[in-house]
């Protein structure tokens, strides 16, 4: 195994880290974890050098916490690094904070927790978080041994992500999602950057799109394919990250011990700048290559927002296009069912977006496109 330096901790973290979001499951209930198969799959992953394990309240519905605790006696727990969340969107004034924290220490069976995370702080959790102090209770768990180290997962705009760096001067480090094809989205490359510049540790979420790089279609293998060096499509996502000197450590939910395996040894070939330049030359046309294969050419600029009927554009068109891009139709769909009035179906024909949009799309016909293939019988 690899280990790389933790922002500015003197701390060696593993370059693979073990998400437990997606661990195998009983009878396809995500709340119901093969507990004896998770746990081989986490011993195996410590046993093989890895030492940064994450969960979070919410994984597997409530469970990913206990067979955390579980998979780590016996000696399990003194050589990782543990991290878990506070969920933000449950605290709604300051002792709720100790509730959950405590609930936590008891299901995962540990007195402490290594590095403890504002959970998918967005602008508006923010807002909470300040609100009920929560910086202030942090340090102050910190200084009772509950907590190691202080930071934050980030799902919004690259704008609230520097506000909240910005904000608090002792971060110790920052989860963001991050892959070769959202390096413009959410914090990205430009968020990455910063928050290295910063000292703060950064953990990468997401790197390979939720296993949505793992099955490309024929256009984009065939581009991998060209590679002197050949590698899984998922090796190439993950050795694109171990590239950059900024990432620390890259999360990976791994719902099998065959992808457990194959991301272990990736992980021991890894490197800063271990990539050639033809190698990152084939990443970038993989990545135009998922472009191309993205039916709308909408850019995500919402200027076409708010819609007056409460369509979620961007939104529409990100599912359409993604389930082109990734083959992954039936997943979509489902998140497109999810959108409730918001979807393509609830536009009128009102035109409002139409004059706003500045790729002049004409996206009445594309909202009716995305019905149709979405709510087909």
């Amino acid at each position: 195994m690899q280990y790389r330096q933790f922002g500015k901790l003197n701390i060696a973290v593993s370059a693979l880290g073990f998400g437990l979001m997606r661990l195998p499951v009983i009878d396809n209930d995500n709340s119901k974890i093969d507990e004896a198969e998770a746990i081989k799959m986490i011993r195996y992953a410590i046993d093989n050098g890895v030492n940064y394990i994450d969960t979070a309240w919410p994984y597997h519905g409530g469970n990913s916490e206990i067979v955390a605790g579980k998979a780590l006696k016996d000696g399990y727990r003194e050589k990782t690094f543990l991290a878990t969340k506070l969920p933000t969107w449950l605290i709604n004034e300051k002792e709720d904070m100790d509730k959950y924290l405590n609930e936590q220490l008891k299901k995962l069976q540990t007195d402490h927790i290594d590095f403890y995370l504002l959970h998918a702080l967005d602008k508006n959790k923010w807002e909470n978080m300040k609100k009920v102090d929560a910086l202030s209770w942090a340090e102050k768990k910190k200084q009772e041994g509950k907590i190691r180290y202080i930071g934050f997962s980030f799902h919004d705009e690259y704008p609230v992500f520097q506000e909240i760096v910005d904000y608090y001067d002792k971060w110790d480090f920052c989860q963001i999602q991050y892959n070769y094809m959202d390096i413009d989205v959410q914090a990205g490359e430009k968020g990455l950057k910063y928050a290295a510049s910063k000292g703060l540790g950064v953990v990468i979420m997401e790197p390979i799109r939720g296993g949505r790089l793992a099955n490309p279609p024929k256009a984009v293998q065939d581009i991998w394919d060209t590679a002197k060096v050949k590698r899984t499509p998922a090796e190439w996502a993950l050795q694109w990250l171990w590239n950059q000197p900024e990432v620390s450590v890259v999360l990976s939910g791994m719902s099998t011990f065959e992808q457990l395996k194959e991301n272990i040894e990736s992980a021991k070939s890894s490197g800063i700048n271990t990539l050639t330049k033809e190698e990152l030359e084939i990443v970038s046309k993989v990545r135009n290559k998922y472009k191309e294969l993205s039916p709308i050419a909408c850019t995500g600029c919402n200027y076409c927002m708010p819609c007056p009927n409460g369509v979620n554009i961007p939104r529409n068109f990100e599912l359409y296009n993604e389930a082109h891009m990734y083959n992954t139709y039936e997943a979509n769909r489902r998140d497109y069912e999810n959108l409730g009035d918001a979807k393509a179906s609830s536009c009128i024909e009102c035109g409002t977006c139409e004059s706003v949009c500045p790729q002049h799309l004409t996206i009445i016909d594309y909202l009716k496109e995305v019905a149709n293939y979405f709510e087909r019988a």
